[in-house]
C-alpha cells in the first residue's frame, strides 16, 4: 500500500478514535446515578474551537496552543464576564472571542486562551481552551483553582444594573448542568478544591469549599463575573439544576 494511503488511514483511524472517546464522555453524564435518581443533563450545542481560533492562528493573531493539560474531572466550574462591551451583534462573537484571545496569548504572554467555554448574549457556547469540550481540560481562568475547574465566560460587562440576557443566563446553566453532570456534581452544591496560588483569595496549599458552580470572586479578589451576574448565580444554579432532573 502506497505511504500516503498508509499515513491518511492512520489519521483518519485517530480521529475515529476521537470521536468515539468524546462520544463516551459525553454519554457519560446519563449514566451518571445518585441513588436512584438520574443526574445527567444533556450537552447542549457548542461552537467548535475551529469558528474563531482557526483564522486566527492561520495569521498568527492567535498562538496556535501546545498539547493541552487535563485533570481527572471537572468538579466546578467559575463564571466569569469578559469586561467586553454589550453592543455586539452576536454574529460578531467569533471576531470578538479571537481577540480576546490575542490579548491573553500576547500581551500576557499565555499558551492559549484561559476560558474553557464562553456565552454570547444570543445563548450561543463556544469551545474556549483547546483539548476537547467533554474532557477535563486544565484552564487558566482563575488563580490557584484551575484544576478540577472550568470557566465559563459571559462574553460582556455585566456590573450593577446591567441586564444579563436570558438567553446568556439559560446557555451557561444549560453548559454548567452538562459539565458538572459528568462528575454526578449538583450545581447547587459545593466543591472542595487546593489552591495552587496565594495570589488567590485562599495561601496555597490551602483546601476551600466553594460553590459549584461559582462566581470567579469566590476564588480571587475581584468583582467578576459583575454584580448584575452574579446575583442571578443561585437562579442558574436551581436551573442546572432542574436540567440534571434533580428535584
Amino acid at each position: 500500500m502506497p505511504v500516503f494511503a498508509v499515513v491518511v488511514g492512520l489519521v483518519l483511524c485517530v480521529r475515529g478514535i476521537e470521536r468515539a472517546v468524546d462520544d463516551k464522555v459525553d454519554g457519560a453524564a446519563a449514566r451518571v446515578r445518585q441513588g436512584s435518581v438520574p443526574v445527567g443533563a444533556r450537552k447542549p450545542h457548542i461552537v467548535p474551537r475551529s469558528v474563531w481560533a482557526g483564522v486566527g492562528e492561520a495569521s498568527g493573531t492567535v498562538r496556535t496552543p501546545p498539547p493541552p493539560h487535563y485533570d481527572d474531572k471537572v468538579i466546578a466550574v467559575f463564571v466569569h464576564h469578559t469586561d467586553s462591551p454589550n453592543d455586539y451583534d452576536c454574529a460578531d462573537a467569533p471576531r470578538i472571542i479571537r481577540y480576546l484571545a490575542a490579548g491573553q496569548t500576547g500581551a500576557r504572554d499565555w499558551d492559549d486562551i484561559g476560558y474553557n467555554f464562553l456565552v454570547d448574549r444570543c445563548g450561543t457556547i463556544y469551545e474556549g481552551r483547546a483539548g476537547g469540550v467533554a474532557r477535563p481540560v486544565t484552564g487558566a481562568h482563575t488563580f490557584g483553582f484551575n484544576h478540577r475547574t472550568a470557566g465559563i465566560a459571559a462574553l460582556g460587562t455585566f456590573t450593577a444594573g446591567v441586564p444579563v440576557p436570558r438567553a446568556m443566563a439559560d446557555a451557561i446553566a444549560a453548559l454548567a448542568a452538562w459539565k458538572l453532570g459528568l462528575a454526578g456534581v449538583d450545581p447547587r452544591g459545593t466543591a472542595r478544591l487546593t489552591s495552587s496560588n496565594s495570589r488567590s483569595r485562599y495561601a496555597e496549599g490551602t483546601t476551600a469549599t466553594l460553590p459549584a458552580l461559582a462566581a470567579h470572586g469566590d476564588a480571587y479578589m475581584t468583582s467578576c463575573p459583575g454584580a448584575a451576574l452574579r446575583a442571578l448565580l443561585p437562579q442558574i444554579r436551581q436551573k442546572a439544576a432542574s436540567l440534571q432532573g434533580r428535584t
